[in-house]
């Protein structure tokens, strides 16, 4: 289908001005083909909000799930916020129609076996090489803490503050501690296991090995570097435990996140102490733990209540 002028023309500026990619700019062209034949005939400058309502509507019968239908809305509302200045439309058509909620999977946690399995594998623990006892104390924490992989990258040896550099992160190995910056500006403090105090102080120890003699203030508090001293990236941590994990023989794709799921999990499961392990991820509200520890709403709810003293409950 040949696509109106209009159309063609945000193609164009997305392609040269914004260098989206050829695989979004052919996303993007099917979204405006199927708006134009849900139009069928109308000129794109006369729809109007509840038009756009209609559409998704017809789209949804037609069997299109809600990822697709906000893929498309999202496509539509790009397109009139780019055109309807130019066209002389006062609202942008689009702008406030909303498409269905998909539903949010449960995250994938490892179970106490597996997870022993990848931390005690024989590869990890006979290798005494910096990078390896880099590894194992990365691991450790995540599991240790539950983490956020920004939140790990991020750590810094001890709290720094420089015109430089200041920290979002740091440990606290004798109040066996780690201080953490997470989302929404909220900083929180997490316990450190015994395991993960043991691997971080081999690290400690034999980090200088990687460290240069003369680095910026960023890479020198860094608590995790790489081979060439500077600070470790998300991708490197990534691309250590997918190693890892295919090394150990575990049955599925381990990543960073995985290990976060797998300590809300197994400490909820095991304490049943729901506003710790919320205090612990950082969680605003109760249903995003719910939802990351797999368990279901009514046993979170019971958990809740006996484990919060002014949840106000009567059994």
């Amino acid at each position: 289908m040949t696509l109106p002028n209009p159309a063609q023309q945000w193609l164009e500026h997305l392609e040269l001005n914004r260098r989206y990619s050829p695989h979004t700019l052919s996303a993007y062209r099917r979204d405006l083909d199927q708006l134009v034949t849900l139009a069928n005939g109308k000129p794109l400058d006369t729809l109007v909000n509840g038009n756009i309502r209609q559409f998704l509507a017809k789209l949804h019968g037609q069997g299109l799930g809600p990822r697709s239908l906000a893929r498309s809305l999202a496509s539509w509302r790009g397109f009139y916020k780019w055109w309807a200045p130019q066209c002389g439309l006062s609202v942008n058509p689009a702008a406030d129609v909303r498409a269905p909620k998909a539903a949010r999977g449960l995250p994938k946690a490892l179970s106490v076996d597996q997870t022993q399995a990848l931390l005690d594998a024989p590869v990890l623990l006979a290798k005494t090489d910096p990078v390896s006892l880099r590894d194992r104390a990365i691991f450790e924490l995540f599991y240790s803490s539950g983490l956020r992989l920004s939140e790990l990258t991020g750590l810094d040896l001890q709290y720094t503050q420089t015109k430089e550099h200041t920290s979002a992160g740091w440990i606290n190995l004798a109040d066996h501690e780690v201080h953490v910056l997470g989302k929404g500006g909220k900083r929180r403090s997490v316990p450190i296991g015994g395991k993960a105090i043991e691997a971080l102080e081999v690290w400690l120890s034999i980090r200088p090995q990687l460290a240069p003699p003369k680095a910026t203030t960023p890479d020198a508090m860094a608590l995790f570097i790489g081979t060439r001293g500077r600070r470790i990236s998300p991708r490197v941590v990534q691309g250590q435990l997918t190693k890892l994990a295919l090394q150990a023989g575990l049955p599925t794709h381990v990543h960073p996140h995985v290990l976060r799921h797998s300590f809300a999990s197994h400490v909820l499961q095991s304490a049943q102490d729901l506003r710790a392990v919320q205090e612990m991820l950082g969680h605003a509200n109760i249903s995003t733990t719910q939802l990351y520890t797999k368990l279901d709403f009514q046993h979170l709810a019971k958990a809740y209540d006996s484990a919060h003293p002014r949840a106000g409950r009567k059994s």
